[in-house]
């Protein structure tokens, strides 16, 4: 139960930060791109040497969907683990709303599609993307081929290259709970579209799957 608890922790602070600092700092400009994709970043790292050795850091269903398939643990516990995981994004962003009803700013941070050319363009990019961050995940992870102590940082780089990439297309995803937990409170097109942060993601994660159980052989 604490490592689905740390996951739920984990994935809370995560979606906080980072939605955060997109909402407070702004991505109409490239240093409000830099800047959260930095948070992003920064708060996986924080986290990975916080929880890592309590649940693996996670913090993202597409990466928990990566590891059940490469075997490293069990679906039993990939399906505690994606419940903490979603809980704690509905939870990171009803803080985050909080804050903004006080400070007076709109409830922002959800992802969308229009800027990737709709639907399809979306889900090219959350796959592309997802796989990329995945793929690393589970290579500098893995207890014979990996990275060891700097699995976290080498993590959380990704995942801020991945967000100077994709911010201005997408919002950057590459996590179903990050983008459920806003999308619940923002409505409108980011709700309905929520789905696509979902298959394209966890579509993401499956080929970053047999991608390094290719390379394991």
């Amino acid at each position: 139960m604490k490592k689905y608890f740390a996951e739920f922790i984990g994935t809370a602070v995560l979606t906080l930060l980072g939605c955060g600092t997109a909402v407070f700092l702004g991505c109409g400009t490239p240093a409000g791109v830099v800047g959260t994709a930095i948070a992003f970043g920064l708060a996986v790292v924080a986290m990975a040497y916080t929880i890592g050795g309590i649940s693996g850091c996670h913090i993202n269903p597409a990466i928990t969907l990566g590891v059940a398939l490469s075997g490293r643990m069990s679906w039993k516990d990939a399906c505690g683990y994606w419940c903490g995981q979603l809980l704690g994004g509905i939870a990171g962003a009803a803080i985050l709303l909080a804050i903004c009803s006080a400070a007076g700013v709109q409830m922002g941070g959800a992802n969308g599609v229009a800027n990737a050319g709709g639907v399809g363009g979306a889900l090219l990019v959350e796959c592309v993307a997802t796989f990329i961050f995945v793929l690393v995940v589970l290579g500098t992870t893995d207890s014979k081929k990996g990275a060891g102590n700097l699995a976290g940082l080498a993590i959380g780089l990704t995942l801020i290259l991945v967000h100077l990439v994709c911010i201005n297309l997408t919002g950057t995803s590459v996590n179903p709970a990050r983008s459920l937990g806003p999308a619940l409170f923002v409505g409108g097109d980011s709700l309905k579209d929520v789905w696509v942060f979902f298959v394209g993601p966890l579509v993401g994660g499956a080929l970053a799957a047999c991608c390094w159980k290719f390379f394991e052989k």
